[in-house]
């Protein structure tokens, strides 16, 4: 089953949460378990920030504006 963009970034934002909570790792008796790296998760989330608008506006392009004089 795939999922949706917004669902993706949903998920890897409950995981980052997570991990700046404190469960980047934790330990069950004489077994550790790490989860996905910080770096990792922030990269994934700016490229499906980046791939959802491109869903949502059909472009990669964006507009500067400055100050009228």
């Amino acid at each position: 089953m795939a999922l949706d963009l917004a669902t993706m970034l949903t998920q890897i934002e409950a995981a980052i949460t997570a991990i700046l909570g404190g469960a980047q790792e934790y330990a069950i008796g004489s077994r550790r378990v790490t989860k996905a790296d910080l770096k990792t998760l922030l990269e994934e989330r700016r490229m499906l920030i980046a791939e959802l608008h491109i869903e949502q506006t059909g472009t990669t392009r964006a507009y500067a504006r400055w100050p009228t004089r």
